[in-house]
């Protein structure tokens, strides 16, 4: 094949692929009532719904190391937002409560926080996990 036939080839593919360049790959999606978890920073769809759910941080875990004794249990403050319709909802969650958000006819649970702290290993902003449930 001529370096003119191979180019054509190559520009052919080229332009047959670009529509598909131009969309973006969906995103993660989750169904209804099932648990799922996320990384600081992800955000996931929620079918049959208009809504996703992004975990956005931890704010102040003061949750009782696993390997001390404490009066009380603690409590960790997950920070997540729900989109709707270009719209952005903030909502903090709590460890210490389990208490789910209401957000337009569904309700947002957070189910687990991970890890669980131990005094003598800190725990980074970017190593938290946060499982959540979203139902009707």
């Amino acid at each position: 094949m001529t370096r003119v036939g191979l180019a054509a080839m190559v520009l052919t593919a080229t332009v047959a692929a670009a529509p598909a360049c131009k969309s973006s790959p969906t995103a993660p999606s989750t169904p209804l009532d099932r648990q799922f978890t996320l990384a600081p920073g992800d955000r996931v769809r929620v079918a049959e719904t208009a809504v996703s759910v992004q975990f956005e941080r931890v704010d102040g875990d003061s949750r009782c190391p696993a390997d001390a004794i404490c009066v009380l249990g603690g409590d960790a403050q997950v920070r997540i937002s729900v989109h709707d319709d270009g719209r952005v909802h903030h909502y903090a969650l709590h460890t210490g409560d389990l208490a789910p958000v209401r957000h337009d006819g569904l309700t947002v649970a957070l189910v687990e926080l991970s890890p669980y702290p131990f005094s003598a290993r800190p725990i980074g902003p970017a190593d938290y996990r946060a499982t959540l449930r979203v139902t009707r």
